[in-house]
């Protein structure tokens, strides 16, 4: 018995060190014939009027031909501004991205877009951009990716489907007090006393900046309706009655409503945070704001929901402002 489990046991040992033996590298031998992969590299929700983007590669050994031209089909034709990038692209010694032009400026017609190929190319990578249009709006969009070789050949990949959201986007609104510092959700713009009191429905908040002393006041956004110690010194048109309900938020700095590259995040606000949040007992105020922190809101007619992103202040003697960037949720 102590004999066969000594024999196991070299067993097992033996076993282990071969099994952990490096084994030596050997270069891949190429795929014969046209390949071709893509990745998304575009991350977040897909919203109208912003990128998709995707990484395509392709290839063909030289011997056995070049590539003659590449076609990504939408099932749903971008808007203004869809492309396929007619480089690929190599970082330089300083990290520096450069782009070899392989082929003809792309092409757009109907749903797909093309690029023609140089004469000598036998592998690259291009980069499509696909604009989101408003057709696309709450429906999903898929895509076939494909390329022909000299060789007579031709392969496709397809993504998706991905879903395009309901939700809408406005970046980079400025409010000033005292000047233009009333805002509508439902026409996601900024207005002056004049247009507040010629439409006072339209009016959903008032920016404002108060240094008061005891009270940590500063940037603040209010309703119509909230009371006048937090309102001070404003006087409102008549007929300005909407009570938007707000819920601070310190932490969600969403990626596509950042404006250059100011943060750093994988944070998105999607439809479903919109649709999921609850203002039951929501205030209709928000004092002390500051650049990147945001607001939950809901409109007091409960037709539109929101998240307002603070992008930035400005507190000088001489300015008082917010810019800020939406995005909206009609609810159904």
């Amino acid at each position: 018995m102590k004999k066969t489990h000594i024999l196991c046991l070299l067993g097992l040992l033996i076993f282990a060190f071969t099994g952990c033996k490096e084994k030596e590298y050997a270069v891949p031998t190429p795929k014969s014939g046209l390949q071709n992969d893509v990745i998304k590299r575009s991350l977040g929700p897909g919203i109208v009027g912003l990128d998709m983007e995707f990484a395509y590669a392709m290839a063909l050994l030289p011997e056995q031909g070049k590539l003659v031209s590449a076609t990504v089909t939408a099932s749903i034709a971008g808007a203004t501004g869809t492309y396929l990038d007619n480089k690929f692209y190599s970082t330089n010694s300083s990290g520096v991205e450069v782009g070899t032009v392989v082929g003809s400026a792309s092409v757009n017609s109907g749903n797909a877009t093309t690029v023609t190929y140089n004469a000598d190319i036998s592998a690259a990578t291009l980069r499509y951009f696909y604009r989101i249009p408003e057709e696309a709006r709450g429906r999903d969009v898929s895509f076939t990716f494909s390329v022909t070789g000299s060789n007579g050949e031709t392969v496709s990949y397809k993504m998706g489907p991905y879903p395009i959201r309901r939700m809408e986007l406005k970046k980079g609104l400025v409010v000033i007090d005292p000047t233009t510092s009333y805002l509508s959700i439902a026409d996601m713009a900024v207005y002056d006393a004049t247009f507040a009191a010629a439409n006072p429905t339209k009016i959903d908040l008032i920016y404002l900046y108060r240094a008061i002393t005891g009270v940590t006041f500063n940037h603040a956004l209010v309703a119509p309706t909230a009371s006048a110690e937090y309102r001070p010194g404003i006087s409102l048109p008549a007929g300005l009655n909407n009570k938007t309900k707000m819920i601070k938020a310190w932490d969600v700095r969403d990626q596509q409503l950042v404006i250059g590259s100011a943060v750093a995040t994988s944070v998105f606000v999607d439809d479903v945070d919109l649709e999921q949040r609850n203002f039951t007992d929501a205030p209709d105020f928000a004092i002390n704001t500051r650049a990147e922190s945001g607001i939950w809101l809901e409109t007091a007619d409960g037709k539109y929901r929101a998240y307002i992103y603070i992008n930035s202040v400005v507190n000088t003697a001489t300015s008082k402002q917010m810019t800020i960037s939406i995005k909206r949720l009609t609810m159904k």
